[in-house]
């Protein structure tokens, strides 16, 4: 599978590029099989990506960016906040990006900041941009302030978060996951042909329901990875 990463850091070494690294790891240690890891450094695309906006043509490293971005399996964003928000850097790689690139993709995403308060870059800013781009954002979230580097808390946010995106891309690949148990199972198995009949009223006849396939309830089931699958196409 192809993880992507994508971060916005501009100093060298970068806290953005370490917390991408971190996050990175964490997920391509619970991914199965072999994982191809992309690193897009936006810093090196800075003077491509303005060229873009006033040409209408990506450069060969923008391009090859770009090529990784909307082929990855999952891809981990991060961007330093500036004025309480993403970069425009940032802002300004996925300006270019097809409006229907990352449709359906697993996205994780992060931030670092120099203070705590500005955590709800994550809410405010960066999960509504990428709902608009129609990605499936990991429900958790991860920033990192100055402080929170080598203290409590740091490590565990970032092995949930990449838990997170490894299972929505193994989903996505089709690889096996567990089914129901229990009754709900019992009810799945049941054969398409099976009729639920209605509980007629006082003085009403009996009519035979509907059955939709796989259920003999009525009801038709369809596996969370398949709706993702759906989206993406």
């Amino acid at each position: 599978m192809k993880l992507v990463v994508v971060s916005a850091g501009l100093s060298v070494p970068s806290s953005t590029r370490l917390l991408a690294d971190r996050l990175a790891a964490a997920t391509a240690g619970r991914v199965p099989g072999a994982v191809d890891l992309r690193v897009v450094e936006l810093r090196d695309l800075a003077v491509e990506i303005a060229h873009n906006f006033t040409n209408g043509f990506p450069g060969r490293g923008l391009s090859a960016a770009i090529d990784d971005v909307t082929s990855a399996d999952g891809l981990i964003v991060v961007t330093p906040v500036f004025s309480a928000s993403y970069s425009g850097l940032f802002k300004s790689f996925f300006d270019v990006l097809d409006k229907d690139a990352l449709a359906g993709k697993p996205v994780l995403i992060g931030a670092t900041g120099g203070t705590g308060r500005h955590s709800l870059v994550l809410e405010h800013a960066m999960r509504p941009l990428f709902a608009y781009l129609r990605a499936v954002v990991v429900p958790t979230g991860v920033y990192a302030a100055s402080e929170d580097w080598g203290v409590e808390g740091l490590a565990e946010r970032v092995e949930r978060a990449g838990g997170e995106l490894a299972g929505l891309m193994t989903a996505l690949t089709g690889s096996p996951v567990p089914g129901p148990t229990g009754p709900l199972a019992s009810a799945q198995a049941a054969p398409a042909s099976t009729a639920v009949t209605a509980q007629p009223s006082p003085g009403a006849a009996a009519v035979p329901a509907q059955p939709s396939p796989g259920r003999a309830d009525g009801f038709q089931v369809v596996p969370f990875a398949e709706q993702l699958a759906a989206l993406r196409s």
